[in-house]
């Protein structure tokens, strides 16, 4: 037998090694993601449900030129539908807005974890100080003043995680938007008596 038959060839070696290692992760992974898509499949979480059940206002005045001061507390249920699912909200941002424009500052909800088919209740306050309204949009909100009815629309921005036993996935963007027709009788409230509205109005939810 000569040298040049007994040299081992470390290189083919090690490449071949690498293969296997590659290959092997490659199919741990795949196998991962294939039960993970399975579990969530079978799972299906179904987003959760929002009601706006009321809100009171203390403060809705717009002075000259074009500023808006407002102060009010809503009251909002989040039911989590899912039998298997648990729910994480975190870093949620409630406001106001007038046809599109923010005109309270946002609060930030507390997190929270909802378990399966469970109720959260929020009831936070939500206060805009001298807030500029767009000039085109302050004949409007007269307008609808004095015949008696403003719509806000009450708006979740936010984070929703899905937990399923100790398995908690990433961070799903929420979005809700909750439509409140406050009636002002032709009047603006600020220093008189509190306007509250019992509304159970279903909100609309974007995940």
């Amino acid at each position: 037998m000569t040298g040049k038959e007994c040299k081992f060839d470390y290189r083919k070696y090690a490449e071949a090694a690498t293969r296997r290692l590659v290959y092997g992760f490659l199919g741990l992974v795949a196998t991962v993601a294939v039960v993970i898509f399975f579990v969530w499949a079978i799972l299906h979480p179904h987003k959760p449900r929002f009601v706006l059940q009321d809100v009171t206002i203390y403060e809705f005045n717009i002075s000259q030129p074009n500023l808006l001061s407002s102060n009010l507390q809503v009251t909002l249920s989040s039911r989590n539908p899912n039998d298997k699912i648990g729910v994480f909200y975190d870093r949620l941002d409630i406001y106001a807005s007038y046809r599109n424009q923010e005109v309270t500052l946002a609060n930030l909800l507390p997190e929270t974890y909802q378990g399966h088919l469970e109720v959260t209740v929020w009831s936070p306050v939500l206060i805009g100080s001298a807030v500029p309204v767009d000039p085109y949009l302050t004949p409007a909100l007269k307008e609808d003043i004095n015949a008696g009815m403003v719509l806000l629309n009450i708006k979740i921005d936010g984070c929703v995680k899905w937990k399923v036993g100790s398995w908690v996935s990433g961070c799903y963007r929420l979005l809700v938007n909750c439509p409140a027709f406050i009636p002002f009788s032709g009047q603006v409230v600020g220093g008189g008596p509190a306007i509250k509205d019992q509304l159970a109005q279903q909100c609309a939810v974007d995940v």
